[in-house]
């Protein structure tokens, strides 16, 4: 009986699960309307006009023009974004993260060709399976042999990823402009000409500088409003594009078939290719859903956009065209704009609704620049930048500050620049896709072992539609294509140099690190002096002695009572389980009281405050004390006098209690006290140990030492080197790093760690890199 109750509780707690589940997701399909679709969902303004507009195609009374753009929407929306984002992408997710640098993460975790320092070469990524929990060997294939064995290859992909990643930068800059100034554009129909012309301009700026100003209070702030926000402007021009195709052509659905495609090109013929460069935006922030798949889940999403967005676009599209078609007036751009075919008595609504929407579709692409520049700043692919954190429960909602001025500048350079939406449509290229393609295309025959033909069909069917609408977007390079590609050129230029200088450091610390042994026999050569309290030694590197610690240490011989090797690394994968994070080892005897301590954080981590970290780092050291003289107990016995850099991994530390004390609380609270003989004020620490657990008298000893050095204060060793290219580098090795990494590096942030570690308590050693 008891096992029947048991099993209907369980059966009741599943049903009770499942539907709790399904709650959930819908709840976040609801709230990806706000985040992920206000891009793709804000389309309609502008795609009829970018297409038509200048390229002189006649409108024939057939309405075979109309009748074939309207088919490359409806079957470019339908493989691009349908098939290929929402079925097939968004299944490539790296622990629940998508975007660029996860494809490349993914792929470099199961080829072990990773270049990036600090978690990303090859022999740490190797250490990194064990975060992951992939272990075993995996099947050989002949692509993973040769981009395992060829460096160039893996440069190449490198450089791939990093192009579609300051692809989607360069959209940060341009969807804003494109998207508020489409909006702001109805104005010209609820206006007089000669009036909008001076309005329209000024209204799109101050809301461009409103949006970016909002940015430092986060979207969880204001993210109630977004969703609701979608929803109306979906709801709004699905109920229009159903009320245009019922009254003014009601035939419409013929043009979903291909046959006006051909029939398209046909009669256009070059126009016709170079309308393809407007007819492309209709995809226009597919790539924010699979970016923004780390916000929420993959099923959230795609129901989201089969069920909602999708339907609700294609009714847009379909209205539109049914309005044109029996509207044949080309003389003026606006003829073909999404307000004209919008009833006269709903344009002011619809016009607020509309700049609400291109806000919101702004918000998520910036959003998602934040995320994309966090990545590459955690993987040493940008210099360092301020990153706040404006959420406390979605870790995912950043801000960074010098990125968001920078995008306010560019963006309103180019909407005044520009001043058209026709020619700002044109910037506007297919880059970021085409790279997700070629990346994807590894990803299935690399990560889910699917055969190499299926992974080619992927890329030649994908590639060359995207190809054909690149080459379109290209042609107009003149009127505005090239602001993309010379954004994506400045900002990949930033990142491989910074990936450069920071390749050439790490090479440098790792060719003139120190053996174990040069610091164990540093005492009775220049008699070391121990002083007082823990000092920590921040390094790059997971084994051996740092050069910046024996240029101190040659110079002043005297280092604390317990020293501690600190290397924080950021692994390519999204997060790190708490209980995984800490790798703690031991240098040399027990006597020395050395340590090695690796902390690692996924590219979605948020790394914890100084005193907190402290605390933590100290616990997990005293764990791993106990836990070695447990196994040398048990006859677990390694020869400890030799130097080890075998490391143990910690998942619960020893709990730290710890106590503001006081040198003289013995003084009588009665007597007064000399302010000039207050003793300062230190901090009391206790290891709280369960009275079950056995330790001797050595480890008691080692522990106590630890809670002395942890009463006495902590002290923070840090490295301050300057680069300098060796005498005989050629001329571009000597501008690259002696002028541009060095002005980067001067004026980036410096780690993420050193930002929370009090000043007083820090040392900062200088020292010139020949690298």
């Amino acid at each position: 009986m008891d096992l029947e109750a048991a099993g209907g509780a369980a059966a009741a707690h599943g049903k009770r699960w499942r539907g709790e589940s399904w709650r959930a997701t819908l709840l976040l399909a609801y709230q990806s309307l706000g985040v992920v679709y206000g891009d793709v969902a804000t389309s309609p303004l502008y795609v009829y006009k970018s297409a038509f507009a200048g390229n002189d195609i006649q409108h024939s009374a057939g309405n075979e023009e109309i009748y074939g753009v309207l088919s490359f929407v409806f079957w470019t929306l339908t493989l691009i974004t349908l098939v290929k984002y929402v079925l097939i992408v968004l299944r490539a997710d790296d622990g629940g993260e998508g975007g660029t640098f996860a494809l490349y993460s993914l792929i470099c975790r199961h080829v072990r060709a990773g270049l990036l320092p600090g978690g990303g070469t090859r022999d740490e990524l190797m250490e990194e399976e064990k975060v992951t929990g992939r272990h075993g060997e995996r099947p050989v294939s002949r692509v993973r042999a040769v981009l395992e064995k060829y460096r160039v290859l893996q440069r190449l992909l490198l450089l791939f990823a990093l192009l579609g990643t300051c692809m989607v930068i360069g959209d940060g800059v341009l969807t804003p402009a494109v998207s508020v100034f489409s909006a702001v554009s109805g104005l010209e129909l609820s206006m007089e000409k000669e009036q909008h012309k001076y309005i329209e301009l000024p209204v799109a700026c101050a809301i461009l500088v409103c949006l970016f100003a909002l940015q430092h209070y986060g979207t969880h702030k204001v993210g109630f409003l977004f969703a609701p926000i979608v929803c109306i402007w979906l709801l709004c021009i699905s109920a229009i594009g159903l009320y245009n195709i019922i009254h003014w052509d009601h035939h419409v659905y013929r043009a979903l078939s291909p046959y006006y495609m051909y029939q398209f090109l046909k009669k256009t013929q070059t126009g016709g290719w170079m309308s393809l460069g407007g007819i492309l935006l209709c995809v226009t922030g597919s790539e924010a859903m699979y970016a923004d798949l780390g916000h929420f889940s993959q099923l959230s999403i795609q129901i989201a956009f089969i069920s909602v967005v999708y339907p609700a676009l294609v009714l847009a599209y379909m209205g539109q065209a049914a309005f044109i078609s029996q509207h044949h007036n080309f003389e003026s751009s606006y003829h073909i704009g999404f307000y004209v075919s919008v009833p006269e008595s709903l344009r002011w609504p619809v016009l607020v609704i509309a700049i609400l929407a291109a806000v919101v579709g702004s918000q998520a692409i910036i959003t998602g620049t934040f995320s994309i520049i966090k990545q590459c700043s955690s993987l040493n692919c940008f210099p360092g930048v301020k990153i706040v954190h404006t959420s406390s429960t979605v870790h995912g909602q950043i801000y960074i500050p010098e990125i968001n001025w920078m995008l306010m500048v560019l963006c309103l350079a180019v909407t005044i620049g520009f001043r058209d939406t026709k020619h700002l449509a044109n910037a506007q290229v297919i880059t970021v896709m085409l790279v997700t393609t070629c990346l994807m295309s590894l990803v299935i025959v690399l990560c889910w072992n699917k055969s190499i033909f299926l992974a080619i069909g992927f890329l030649l069917f994908f590639g060359t539609i995207e190809v054909l609408y690149f080459s379109a977007s290209l042609v107009k390079f003149h009127e505005g294509a090239w602001v993309p590609v010379t954004l994506s050129f400045i900002f990949m230029v930033v990142m491989c140099v910074w990936h450069y200088g920071t390749i050439k450091k790490y090479e440098f610390d790792v060719q003139n690190k120190v053996s174990v042994n040069w610091l164990l026999n540093l005492g009775p050569s220049l008699g070391i002096v121990r002083v007082r309290g823990i000092g920590l030694i921040h390094t790059e590197l997971m084994s051996g002695i740092p050069a910046i610690f024996s240029h101190f240490v040659t110079n002043l011989p005297a280092f604390h009572q317990v020293l501690v090797f600190l290397c924080v690394k950021s692994v390519p994968v999204p997060h790190v389980h708490p209980e995984e994070r800490f790798l703690v080892g031991r240098i040399g005897p027990k006597e020395y009281r050395l340590y090695r301590v690796i902390v690692r954080y996924g590219y979605r981590d948020v790394q914890k405050d100084d005193l907190e970290f402290e605390k933590e780092l100290v616990s997990n050291i005293a764990e791993f004390i106990r836990s070695t003289g447990e196994c040398e107990k048990n006859g677990f016995v390694e020869d400890t006098d030799k130097p080890s850099d075998k490391l143990s991994p910690i998942s619960t530390g020893i709990p730290l209690w710890e106590e503001d004390g006081d040198l003289n609380a013995s003084a009588s609270p009665h007597k007064e006290i000399d302010p000039q003989n207050i003793a300062p004020k230190r901090k009391k620490a206790r290891f709280v140990i369960p009275k079950s657990a056995q330790v001797d008298s050595e480890v008691r000893r080692e522990l106590q030492e630890l809670m002395d050095a942890r009463e006495a204060g902590m002290s923070f060793i840090l490295g301050h080197s300057y680069m300098k290219a060796k005498s005989g580098s050629s001329f571009i090795k000597r501008i690259v790093v002696n002028f541009f990494y060095e002005f980067l590096r001067k004026n980036s942030r410096g780690p993420s760690y050193a930002a929370n570690i009090p000043h007083a308590s820090t040392l900062e050693v200088g020292m010139v890199y020949q690298v």
